[in-house]
Formats: C-alpha cells, sequence, structure tokens
C-alpha cells in the first residue's frame, strides 16, 4: 500500500514547524516555560454503528504517571528517599520542592494528574525505623539494619540490599508485616491526595501499588487505581501480601487482590482497577496461562482478570514491555530499553520465560484463551509510568534525575553497579527515563480520567509528549485524515480500546490515524500499524505495516522502509529537526484482513533519532562513555490502546 502523507488540518495552527535544536542539558531545576497541551476539536455525531458504546467524545488528552514511589515505600525509603506523598504531588503539579540531597527541583512542565503508588507491603514502615520506633528496634533484624544505616557509607549500602532482597523475597521481618504501619501511612496518604485534587485543574488519584514478588522474586506488582475519593478509601488500608496470608488466601496470588476489590466495591459501591506492570520481570508468570498454584485456567479466572485489570503499564525505568526482539524478530524497533536477564530477585531466565512476559504477545494469546473460556483475560489497553523511587518524575531524557536518589546526576553514573542479579551486574546506565500515559477524556476530574482508563482509551509514550488519535471502521476516507479527525474517528468508528464488529460482506477494517510531535521535542519518522492474531495452531503471529512517514523514503524490496536518518551530534548531546515530520495523518486499509479471524491492531508512532540521558551525562561531566555496549542515542515512541476486531 502506497504512504499517505496529509497532515492533520485541524492540528496545524497549534505547531509551529522549525529546524529546531534539541534540548538543552540544562538540568531539571531550571524552569522551562510549558507548552500548551493541543486540543483536538470536540467530535460531533454518534457513536460508530461498529458497535462501541460509552461516554460522550473525549476532546482532550490529560497526561500523567501512573506509578510513582516516595519515602514512604519501603525500598525508596531504604535507599534514601526522603520524600513523602505531598511533595511527589506538589512535585507532579509543577511546584518546586527540595529533593532527598536538599537541591531543589521542578518539573519542566506539569502533570495533569498523578497516581502515588507506595508500596502496599512495609507502606510507612522505614520511616518509622529510621526514626528508632522502639517497638521495630526490638527485633535483632531491624536493629541491625537501622544500626548499619545510620552508619551511612557502605553499611547502609550493605543494610539497604538486604531489606530490599527481604521485601522482593517476601522474607521481612514479622514486626514490619505488622497492620497498623500501613494504616497510619494509608489514612495520611489519603488526606494528602485529596487535599491536593483539584476537579477541572488537576488530578490526584487515590492508588497505591499491590506487591506480590511470587514465591521467590517473580515480579507480579500492580498499581491499584481507585476512582474514589476519601468517603470510600480512607478506611480500607490496602491489601498486603502479609494480610491475604493471614485470612487463609494466597497472598501472592493475584486472585487475593482481585476477590479483595470485589469485597471492596460491593462494601463501598466504589471503583477500582488493577494496572500489572513490568512483566518483563516475572520469569514467565505475568501472562502464563495457568494459575498462580498451577491449575488450568477457568472461565472464572478469565472473567476476573479482565474485569479488573482493563491495562498494562508497557514503558517504565527497568524496561520496555511491549515486545521482544526475540519474539518480534521481523520488527526492527523490537530492541528498545530491554530488561531481560531475570526477575526481582536477580533470578536467571529460564528457556520460554520471555514468551509469557511481553504484552504484544500476550495480547495474541488472548484469543485463544476468549475461544477456550469465553472470556479473553489479555483484552489490555497499554499505559506507561515512570516507576520512580525518589517522588520525583522527570521523564526528559536531558533531565534524568535517576529512579533512585544513589543514582543523582555526577559524573560517572551511568557505570554504577545499580544491583546485582545473576550472572549479571545491572548497572546504572541500564536504567530508563521512560515513560508516561495519555488519556484521551472528557474532563480533567478523578471520574472522567479513570473512566477513559476503565475503556482504555489511553495510550503509552516513553517520554515524549506526542499527540495520538486512533480509529478503526469501515467508511474511513482520505478526507477524514485532513479536517476534524475526532469527529470523523468518533462519528464513523471505534477509539483506541475499543471493539470493532464484523465486517460487511467485502469490507475491511479502515485505520484513521493523526499523530503531532511534542511540541517541546521530536519530530517524528514514521507510523506504523501492528497486527496480531493467533494460527490455526493456536501460535501468535505478528505484522509491523509501515503506513505513514516523513521525507520521500519507499520501502525496499524486502518491504521495509530505509531509516530515517539521524542528525543527533553525540558528543554535544544535541538534535535538530531538518528531518522527519511536524505531523503524520492518514488512512490505512488492513491488506491481510480475514473476516473470519479475530485480531488486535495498534498504532506505534517512532520519533527521529535523540540523544539518550547518557549522552547527555557524557556531554554534562565531560565524562567519556567507554563501553560500547551503552547506548547514547535512541528513538522515543507512543504505543496506542489496541482496537480489536471480532467476526462475532
Amino acid at each position: 500500500m502506497s504512504r499517505t502523507s496529509l497532515f492533520l488540518a485541524a492540528m496545524s495552527a497549534a505547531l509551529v514547524s522549525t529546524a529546531c535544536g534539541g534540548p538543552d542539558a540544562t538540568m531539571a531545576t531550571q524552569r522551562a516555560q510549558p507548552a500548551a497541551t493541543p486540543v483536538v476539536p470536540a467530535a460531533g455525531g454518534p457513536r460508530s454503528t461498529s458497535g462501541q458504546s460509552g461516554a460522550a467524545a473525549a476532546t482532550r488528552v490529560f497526561w500523567g504517571d501512573e506509578h510513582v514511589h516516595t519515602g514512604w515505600s519501603a525500598d525508596a525509603g531504604l535507599g534514601g528517599t526522603t520524600l513523602g506523598p505531598e511533595d511527589a504531588v506538589r512535585y507532579a503539579r509543577g511546584e518546586t520542592v527540595k529533593a532527598s540531597n536538599g537541591e531543589p527541583v521542578q518539573l519542566r512542565r506539569a502533570l495533569d494528574w498523578v497516581a502515588v503508588t507506595d508500596h502496599s507491603d512495609g507502606m510507612g514502615t522505614i520511616n518509622e525505623m529510621q526514626a528508632g520506633n522502639a517497638e521495630m528496634l526490638a527485633d535483632p533484624t531491624v536493629k541491625r539494619w537501622h544500626d548499619m544505616m545510620a552508619r551511612g557509607g557502605k553499611d547502609a549500602d550493605a543494610a539497604s540490599r538486604e531489606a530490599i532482597n527481604a521485601q522482593a523475597t517476601q522474607k521481612l521481618p514479622k514486626v514490619l508485616m505488622d497492620p497498623k504501619w500501613t494504616v497510619s501511612a494509608w489514612e495520611k496518604t489519603v488526606d494528602i491526595m485529596e487535599s491536593y485534587n483539584e476537579p477541572g485543574r488537576f488530578t490526584a488519584f487515590i492508588a497505591y501499588e499491590w506487591t506480590s514478588n511470587g514465591d521467590n522474586g517473580q515480579n507480579l506488582h500492580r498499581n491499584v487505581i481507585f476512582r474514589d475519593g476519601p468517603d470510600k478509601t480512607r478506611a480500607t488500608p490496602p491489601l498486603t501480601t502479609f494480610v491475604s496470608a493471614a485470612v487463609g488466601r494466597k497472598g501472592t496470588d493475584p486472585e487475593s487482590l482481585w476477590a479483595w476489590l470485589a469485597e471492596w466495591e460491593a462494601k463501598t459501591g466504589g471503583k477500582a482497577l488493577a494496572i500489572p506492570h513490568n512483566a518483563n520481570m516475572s520469569n514467565g508468570w505475568m501472562f502464563r496461562e495457568a494459575r498462580y498454584d498451577g491449575a488450568p485456567l477457568t472461565a472464572e479466572w478469565a472473567a476476573a482478570r479482565a474485569r479488573w485489570e482493563p491495562l498494562v503499564e508497557v514503558y517504565q525505568y527497568k524496561g520496555s514491555g511491549e515486545t521482544h526482539p526475540s519474539l518480534s524478530p521481523t520488527d526492527e524497533f523490537a530492541s528498545f530499553e530491554l530488561w531481560d536477564t531475570a526477575d526481582l530477585a536477580g533470578n536467571a531466565k529460564k528457556p520460554g520465560d520471555l514468551g509469557f512476559e511481553y504484552a504484544r504477545q500476550a495480547l495474541a494469546r488472548g484469543f485463544a484463551l476468549q475461544a477456550r473460556l469465553g472470556t479473553n483475560p489479555f483484552q489490555f489497553g497499554m499505559v506507561s509510568g515512570t516507576d520512580t523511587h525518589t517522588a520525583l518524575m522527570p521523564v526528559a531524557e536531558a533531565d534524568y534525575l535517576g529512579k533512585f536518589p544513589k543514582a543523582w546526576p555526577e559524573k560517572g553514573r551511568w557505570n554504577v553497579v545499580a544491583r546485582q542479579e545473576q550472572n549479571y551486574l545491572r548497572k546504572e546506565w541500564t536504567y530508563s527515563a521512560q515513560g508516561v500515559t495519555g488519556v484521551w477524556a472528557t474532563a480533567n476530574t478523578r471520574a472522567a480520567i479513570w473512566d477513559a482508563m476503565k475503556r482504555r482509551e489511553v495510550y503509552a509514550t516513553s517520554g515524549p509528549r506526542m499527540v495520538l488519535r486512533f480509529y478503526a471502521g469501515y467508511d474511513f476516507a482520505a478526507a477524514d485524515a485532513a479536517g476534524d479527525v475526532a469527529a470523523a474517528g468518533y462519528g464513523k468508528g471505534v477509539p483506541m480500546g475499543g471493539e470493532l464488529r464484523a465486517a460487511p460482506a467485502g469490507r475491511s477494517p479502515r485505520f484513521l490515524i493523526a499523530a503531532m510531535k511534542d511540541p517541546d521535542g521530536a519530530h517524528l519518522d514514521r507510523v506504523q500499524v501492528v497486527k496480531g492474531w493467533v494460527d490455526a495452531a493456536g501460535k501468535p503471529q505478528e505484522k509491523v505495516y509501515d503506513v505513514l512517514w516523513s521525507g520521500e523514503r519507499k520501502p525496499g524490496a524486502d518491504g521495509k522502509l530505509p531509516p530515517v536518518g539521524s542528525t543527533v551530534d553525540v558528543a554535544a548531546a544535541t538534535y535538530t529537526n531538518a528531518i522527519g515530520a511536524p505531523q503524520l495523518a492518514g488512512v490505512f486499509t488492513d491488506p491481510d484482513f480475514d473476516p473470519s479471524q479475530r485480531a488486535f491492531y495498534y498504532a506505534r508512532v517512532i520519533e527521529i533519532p535523540t540523544p539518550r540521558w547518557t549522552a547527555y551525562d557524557q556531554q554534562r561531566f565531560k565524562d567519556k562513555v567507554t563501553d560500547p555496549k551503552v547506548p547514547l542515542v535512541l528513538q522515543e515512541r507512543a504505543v496506542s490502546s489496541p482496537i480489536w476486531y471480532s467476526p462475532g
């Protein structure tokens, strides 16, 4: 199919296209003028006749972070973070706060919303331990940790590593598992988030991270986000794996969380959802086709997972969760910010683990499970978060502050050993600055943004705030990409996160796509559509289509589009927008459509190459990066939530 390069007429007024230089190397402590979030004109007309129904057309994209830790999380506190939830929400709103080292910092562009997700297990304990809580220090292990941390230096580092490993393997001292510490910290967190929540201006979600590490470090964490305020949340502290075990449930089994959520909703009338993350560190557990105890999957299990987990986090500092080059060998962009060596406890992966750790393959496997169980348990949208453990969440590569206080910008930090894994020393350069979530919603309120998450009208980016619209239908025309994209998209089709019903005879799905660069960032290289399905043998299949691109490139004999090129000056840590396009829009028709076959489709936007944070460090500190394995350039990206085609 030939390239479509129609521009977004309705959006172009919001963008000034110049071949400007990339971001400079100033730190996040310097305030930059915030850019206005582009607003797509409101949609008119009915929802698509394809079967999608829901809220009124979402007219704005709201930017936020659904994964933030403060010093009230045990691992963050042990890592040296002294900031709490109030500091995190103030920073997200654009206010100046003091980092754990006392340096004043401010986000270049404020967020529209945030979810502070301190760990359930051990919430509020480390600050008590460090303060010398007598009850805690009666335990000899806690006393030893306290004394080592008080001495500082290598002793403090050793205590932190030991305590973090104990948390990851569910072996914390019993006194640190007492629910009363969590109750106190939770009540304070709820009050803080409520005090900073301003409907229409800024949304502060009440949230936490359910902290299951399997039986031996397999990451099964979920971010639990509530739609409601303190009237429904304050009296119910987070579920911990300790509490689950105490009432006879397998505390580390996600089914215990789903049961807790069902009980909470029935009791309060509230609404909540859970977001799995870092499946890439679960050693094959996150998307495996068996229950936690190894029993076969059931229809009830599939329905529960689909109900409570409508989203999955695919970008954050511990690596990309979209796909892996060994699983997508024909996808030249699959090798992006990978962590693929071990689980949370450092246990090395076994053969076959990778196939059950990435979103793209899980999305395809969901079809086979749907045929067997009646419900697709992996029909999820895609979001992104920083997973910061400093309470600070800058995602621009030039502003990378590290994910723990000990990785604060300084000469040589790229080469510091950050964690020990079996057969692998993970260094700081492997940590990523990503990511942020765009939500298409009707208003900046808890209800509107949460509802958009629930219906999956969201997308994940590795950091830049690209504007991305993605619709599917049967009646889109090329002219729709040149006018009011939202009106055409909602009027004739379904948005990202939606379902497209059976095709009329002789028709194929058409996809209306519009992407615009981050106003403060790089031009776009291309827009792709990723398609997935399962074959007759139940094996996941995929195809990546280049559908829109910049310049006069043409696909080669192998069907591949030539690279966009690069303007990056690595030594100077700069780039220019002399290549690429500020915006791309068009209509794509699936040339390989089989009307009898279930399929998913999602859009992926790729930027032109830009400097990575390691390049900015090298330039800023005059610190030559000598290891050839260290990436100094990257191509940032965004992925939409999928749209599912069903022949039924």
